[in-house]
């Protein structure tokens, strides 16, 4: 008499695909997985996948098994497909690596199989939805408006430059986080302007457009050997795009004083202008002979509210370390 032959254990494939990607777009190995399975499973009957998967012919059942019951199911050799939840299956996968572990059961095959992979920056969309929903229930942000935030705006900016200074990698991390959240709450916003809405994919397509047009040497025909190069074209570019009556039109006079004066000197020097620095009257001397050093250091390559930032922290050193000196005297 014949000994029975073995029962294969078959093979239990956990299909996972990324909520950032549209519903229907798996890769062509999870189509065919799908396919051929004897069985496909899902323990959300909301799964966005699933009017996907039925109309290419995918006969899902709606089913949450044991791990038990999924091994079970795949005796014989049979293929079993789980269609991951969003929240996903931690007592599936914490069952079956418990009976992996046993050394008394015998395993199917276990299988991870990505149906889909975030692409680059598919956070930012977790960021929109996470925006959308605090604008919407959060009783202080609902109520914010663009002038309300606009502190904060110059608050993170200066806080990002902060960071850059220090060299703090994980604080330059944060703080650009707070910069961009700057950028998502206004466009969010925007959205309910009863005029003239508009979202952050509006905020986004206009920077694209105007980093296309304004690097005809990267998506165009144009040539740029140097960064002086590059820098010429985009001048250029601005000018015509701008059509601005002066150099000085779009400088902000809000932003601080020596910044200010070097964006002026800059521009004056871009546009070859010979513009005579005024002179001081009676009153605010100083301002004026800030105002000459400012120009000088613009026009000898460093940028005066940055040094003096520099100055000012090595300055604050110094007041902590008399501090200290004087306290333990």
């Amino acid at each position: 008499m014949n000994a029975e032959a073995p029962v294969e254990p078959g093979r239990i494939v956990l299909l996972t695909a990324s909520h950032r990607v549209a519903p229907g777009l798996l890769s062509w190995p999870a189509w065919q997985t799908l396919h051929a399975a004897d069985r496909v499973l899902c323990g959300d009957g909301a799964h966005p996948q699933l009017p996907y998967l039925r109309e290419a012919g995918v006969g899902v059942e709606i089913a949450a098994p044991t791990a038990q019951e999924l091994v079970d199911a795949c005796a014989g050799g049979r293929t079993v497909v789980v269609l991951a939840t969003g929240e996903g299956d931690r007592a599936l996968t914490d069952g079956l690596a418990r009976m992996a572990g046993s050394g008394r059961v015998q395993m199917p095959d276990l299988e991870l199989l990505p149906g889909s992979y975030d692409l680059p920056g598919a956070r930012l969309l977790d960021l929109v939805q996470v925006m959308d929903r605090i604008r919407r229930e959060c009783p202080w942000s609902s109520q914010q408006t663009h002038k309300g935030l606009a502190k904060y705006g110059i608050e993170e900016a200066y806080e990002l430059v902060e960071a850059i200074e220090d060299g703090d990698h994980d604080e330059l991390r944060e703080e650009l986080g707070d910069v961009l959240l700057q950028v998502v709450f206004h466009a969010r916003i925007a959205q309910e302007d009863a005029e003239e809405p508009f979202s952050i994919d509006d905020v986004a397509g206009t920077i694209v457009d105007k980093l296309i047009h304004r690097h005809p040497h990267v998506f165009g025909d144009a040539d740029a050997e140097t960064p002086e190069d590059v820098k010429a074209h985009w001048l250029r570019t601005k000018a015509v795009e701008k059509q601005r009556d002066s150099v000085t039109d779009g400088i902000p006079l809000g932003q601080p004083g020596l910044a200010l004066a070097a964006k002026l000197a800059s521009r004056v020097r871009t546009a070859g202008l010979d513009v005579e620095l005024p002179s001081a009257g009676d009153d605010h001397g100083i301002g004026y002979e800030l105002l000459t050093m400012a120009v000088r250091a613009e026009a000898e390559g460093h940028d005066p509210e940055t040094a003096l930032r520099a100055a000012a922290r090595a300055y604050r050193d110094a007041i902590r370390a008399a501090e200290t000196a004087t306290n333990g005297a």
